[in-house]
């Protein structure tokens, strides 16, 4: 079983940051089969992609965060790090980490962790 720990949510401020962090296995951060990506749903919405990483250091984001949210892999530290710059109140939704297996297609999700963006 697979697991992944999100954390870093919270309350913030308009044009504030905060850094969400992503903990799993060893197993997962030391092969090169997993691409770590980050999706976020809005309360009443569809769950949405935001930025993913491969282990050969390849990132890809959603429009919507491209230049604002960076994706980070730390696979020494067994992390996958977002950071999000210059929030703004539609970034608000629970956050959650998702480690695909490009062999299998098998995903292995964490639990969410909120983030809140109000004055």
């Amino acid at each position: 079983q697979v697991q992944l720990v999100e954390s870093g949510g919270g309350l913030v401020q308009p044009g504030g940051s905060l850094r969400l962090s992503c903990a799993g296995p060893r197993s997962i951060f030391s092969s090169s089969s997993y691409v770590m990506r980050w999706f976020r749903q809005a309360l009443g919405k569809q769950r949405e992609f935001i930025a993913a990483s491969t282990s050969a250091g390849f990132t890809t984001y959603a429009d919507s965060v491209k230049g604002r949210f960076t994706i980070s892999r730390d696979n020494a530290k067994n992390t996958v790090n977002l950071q999000m710059n210059s929030l703004k109140p539609e970034d608000t939704a629970v956050y959650s980490c998702n480690a695909l297996q490009t062999g299998s297609g098998l995903n292995y999700w964490g639990q969410g962790t909120q983030v809140t963006v109000s004055s």
